[in-house]
């Protein structure tokens, strides 16, 4: 039985989850990258520093309404997907989700402080007068959970379940292969909010296998007669759009030599805070010291 709904899975076909999408990119700007905006912008006088930010609040409600979402996307899908990884997926965001909540938190918290995201943790100069030096550790473990384990946790099962996703979004209907107007408004703002994620969150690894993953499914179906629906071209062009993003934004700071320090790997791609905390804060003191 359960195979034969599998073989009528495949033949199903799905219209553009407008109202999703669209939820996904406004939760996205809104609760994500705007967090860190919000904590700068609002008074420091409604949220202490020893207390969570308005930054972090925002961050709270996107850990509870990503996890809403993404599983209604897989609930729509046209094909029968695997429940139990599917599941994991998300209980693996949401920790690492939550993860990230503490570490990010406190370390925006440190820009009050002087802390400069372009210099490594011991390198700033708030870091290097601390004493005993052993809680220069604590500051790296803190970092550690932070960019790493919290990002991993976050991001490895976020695109999973895209690309779970993503497998159901082929149709034998070649009228089905059309993005409606709607598509095509959201895929501006979702590609940028992709480079964001990409950029910032320090995964472009994760997120290139992820396309080139999604690259040989289309050609493998290809082949089989299958083509993508409306859903699957929308994420699958947003990832295009990311990719050439991503291009121009390494290309603008090739040559910044900070940065490089930084960012010492083969693969160079600047955090937009970094570039922030180098160039664009430097700018506001120096407007507001006039």
């Amino acid at each position: 039985r359960h195979g034969a709904v599998k073989n009528e899975d495949t033949f199903k076909t799905s219209p553009f989850h407008f109202d999703l999408w669209f939820y996904f990119t406004l939760q996205n700007w809104v609760l994500d990258f705007g967090r860190p905006i919000a904590m700068i912008i609002l008074p420091l006088e409604w949220f202490p520093l020893n207390k969570p930010s308005a930054g972090d609040y925002f961050h709270m409600a996107y850990n509870v309404i990503t996890p809403f979402l993404l599983l209604k996307l897989i609930e729509r899908s046209p094909k029968t997907l695997p429940r139990s990884m599917v599941y994991v997926s998300i209980i693996m965001f949401v920790m690492g989700a939550s993860i990230h909540l503490v570490g990010d938190s406190v370390n925006h918290r440190l820009i009050f402080s002087g802390y400069q995201h372009h210099l490594s943790v011991r390198e700033n100069p708030i870091i290097k007068n601390l004493k005993p030096e052993t809680l220069i550790d604590s500051f790296e473990l803190l970092y550690y959970y932070d960019e790493y384990l919290g990002h991993s946790m976050w991001y490895i099962p976020f695109f999973l379940i895209l690309f779970i996703y993503f497998t159901g979004c082929f149709t034998p209907v070649k009228e089905e292969s059309r993005m409606p107007v709607a598509a095509l408004l959201l895929m501006g703002p979702s590609s940028l909010y992709y480079w964001y994620l990409v950029t910032e969150g320090q995964i472009f690894i994760l997120y290139i296998f992820t396309f080139f993953a999604m690259m040989a499914l289309v050609m493998h179906q290809k082949r089989k007669g299958l083509v993508l629906d409306s859903n699957g071209l929308f994420l699958f062009y947003s990832f295009i759009i990311t990719l050439v993003l991503i291009a121009v934004w390494v290309v603008w700071l090739w040559n910044d030599k900070i940065l490089r320090k930084k960012y010492p790997g083969v693969i160079y791609i600047p955090e937009p805070w970094a570039f922030y905390t180098l160039h664009m804060s430097n700018l506001h003191a120096a407007k507001e010291s006039l």
